[in-house]
């Protein structure tokens, strides 16, 4: 029985095969680079999996994919002889978008040609693009291994439904045939087709052949005669691994290409490393880093990794053994002498070989990004827009390359006031004050909020550059990079400022009698908010602001208590220490007030600003309401 079905699409896949249908895309060729690259992705796959089962070459180890065309049906045909699918394989790869980010690829979409012909490859959705040039597809396919009669043929007209039906097929492997749409066929002509290959497939290691035809029998120019010769398939691209080339004789045009094979990126990777190392462990290793991030980066499903080779042969692909997760964004390959064959995940994970070389791996590309940062900062500055909140998870992740890090980590600062976090830490080094051995920074939820905190006052007055973060993760990697070059980082809102012998004499002894002078108000006020606070001091830090509240030393910080409420986890309760400012009237009107419960009401109002300011929320904003309307009330009387 043939078992014919008719599916329909996934309802994604029909609005994509709808836009391309209606040549949304300029760059048309691009379907025959796709499809040539799915097939050799196929052939790698066989490769690997007939390691330990040579019988699923069926007798034909010659792996190739070839490209044919017919100029009067109209056609072109890519077939391979790699590992085929079934016919669940069929209806799951064929009529589903298997990625979750089909909806990611609609919301970016433009509308300009060019730009939406990028997103094709990058959400996975690369075969689809045959309905650029096609009105039509046939896709006929065998599994490796399976009988002849348990091949699929799987057609349909891109219009929200395929047909799949069960045939026979005496090779192995996928043919896909093209029934090229009346103003597409200049992709039927062979000049045309060797020329797309050249330009995007000249670099997979797996030979891409068209067929050149014979020559009859025919007479030379001496009367001699000229033997027929029969036609041959021949190879259009080099068909060896790049990575085994020399340096020297790739050109970047060449890497970009393979990059854009390997990533499924249409736009040019920033930088690449191409090194091969020898003595103790031997390999070879070709690093990109791109341009732009991925739309899935931040989701916990989203797979990483270098592709790994051994000795040539294509193992897995998302090998993330190789790279620290701070660094995911890169994408390349590794080609190990010093693995075995056979290897599996559970093998990566506890090799001696497999930490060694992602040590070296780690190594190259934190060089590649210092020297990018010395020698084209533009170039860095739009990197670091797209990864850098990646790269502040390296500090907590990776603590022996926690220094290298940390000197290409960026932060806005007081410096400029700007929020482009520009601001290197070798950069504040270099500005600070004499007598400055601290690096000051603050955390708040927004850069306007940490710019206007209140906790910079006497820092600004002193002309101290503080570095403002703002970003979600920006706790939690100042909790795991205390300190760089020797100079600690301290925060402006916790505990005591620790400005040292940037306070000079006469600042010491105007700070120590003003809080001498203010010792029976602390006590007031300590007493008026009981239990609401953990102390009530004299700031050293404020000069135009009433009131702060700051975080004990040892205790956890606003924003980081924030992080784990967000995450769902318990934070145990904790009281802020409450600083005044004796000097500001508000706190010298608070100092002459006799009503004992109006003087409690001004330092309760003062302390919920302070703590408003300081966490941009309150736990019971209608009761702070309620007493600044009271407290307003009162002062009309």
């Amino acid at each position: 029985m043939s078992q014919q079905e008719t599916h329909g699409f996934q309802t994604e896949v029909k609005q994509l095969l709808h836009l391309m249908i209606h040549s949304l895309y300029s760059n048309k060729e691009i379907f025959l680079r796709e499809l040539v690259s799915n097939a050799a992705d196929a052939a790698d796959k066989l490769r690997y999996l007939a390691l330990t089962d040579d019988a699923l070459y069926e007798g034909d180890g010659e792996l190739r994919v070839r490209v044919s065309t017919d100029k009067e049906k109209g056609t072109v045909t890519i077939s391979d002889n790699g590992i085929g699918m079934t016919r669940d394989g069929v209806i799951e790869h064929l009529g589903t978008i298997a990625k979750s980010g089909t909806k990611d690829f609609f919301n970016n979409l433009s509308g300009e040609a060019s730009k939406d012909s990028q997103l094709i490859g990058q959400f996975g959705v690369g075969f689809y693009s045959a309905f650029i040039v096609a009105k039509k597809v046939v896709v006929r396919t065998r599994a490796a291994g399976h009988a002849v009669n348990e091949a699929v043929l799987w057609e349909s007209e891109g219009e929200g439904s395929f047909n799949v039906e069960t045939v026979t097929k005496n090779t192995r492997g996928t043919e896909i045939t093209l029934h090229l749409r009346d103003e597409e066929t200049e992709f039927a002509d062979e000049f045309r087709l060797r020329s797309i290959i050249s330009k995007y497939s000249d670099h997979i290691s797996i030979p891409v052949e068209m067929f050149e035809a014979g020559q009859e029998e025919s007479e030379g120019e001496d009367g001699e005669k000229i033997a027929a010769t029969e036609g041959t398939w021949k190879p259009m691209n080099k068909a060896t691994a790049l990575w085994t080339r020399n340096k020297s004789d790739i050109t970047d045009e060449e890497y970009q290409e393979f990059y854009k094979h390997i990533s499924h990126d249409y736009a040019d990777a920033l930088k690449w490393s191409h090194n091969r190392v020898e003595g103790k462990q031997e390999y070879t290793s070709l690093v990109y880093i791109p341009a732009k991030a991925p739309w899935d980066m931040f989701n916990r499903d989203h797979k990483h990794g270098l592709k790994l080779f051994v000795q040539r042969v294509f193992v897995m692909d998302d090998a993330e053994q190789f790279m620290p997760t701070y660094l995911r964004f890169v994408k390349g390959l590794i080609d190990s002498k010093d693995l075995p064959l056979n290897v599996s995940r559970e093998i990566l994970q506890d090799n001696q070989v497999t930490k060694n070389l992602r040590q070296g791996l780690t190594k190259r590309v934190l060089g590649m990004l210092e020297k990018l940062a010395e020698n084209d900062a533009e170039k860095y500055q739009s990197f670091w827009a797209e990864f850098g909140q990646v790269l502040k998870e390296g500090p907590a992740e990776d603590f022996a390359n926690k220094e290298r890090i940390a000197g290409l980590l960026r932060f806005a600062s007081t410096h400029d006031n700007s929020a482009a976090t520009t601001v290197s830490l070798d950069a504040y080094i270099e500005r600070m004050k004499e007598g400055q051995d601290k690096i000051y920074f603050i955390v708040a939820d927004s850069h306007d909020a940490a710019v206007n905190s209140p906790h910079l006052e006497l820092l600004r007055k002193k002309g101290i550059e503080v570095l403002l973060m703002s970003e979600r993760i920006d706790e939690w990697l100042i909790n795991h990079l205390t300190e760089f070059k020797g100079k600690k980082l301290h925060s402006v809102t916790k505990g005591d400022l620790e400005l040292g012998s940037l306070e000079d004499e006469a600042d010491k002894e105007a700070q120590d009698k003003v809080a001498e002078e203010a010792k029976g108000l602390v006590e007031r006020i300590k007493a008026a908010l009981a239990d609401k606070v953990s102390d009530v001091k004299v700031t050293s830090r404020l000069t135009d602001t009433p009131a702060c509240v700051v975080t004990g030393d040892g205790e956890m910080s606003t924003q980081m208590i924030k992080l784990m409420q967000a995450a769902g986890q318990p934070v145990p309760e904790s009281k802020p220490t409450f600083e005044i400012n004796p000097s500001h009237p508000l706190v010298e009107r608070l100092n002459n007030e006799a009503d004992e419960q109006l003087f409690a009401d001004w330092s309760n109002l003062l302390l919920q600003q302070a703590l408003l300011s300081e966490k941009g929320s309150l736990s019971d904003p209608s009761a702070f309401i309620k007493l600044t309307n009271q407290m307003l009330m009162a002062s009309f009387k």
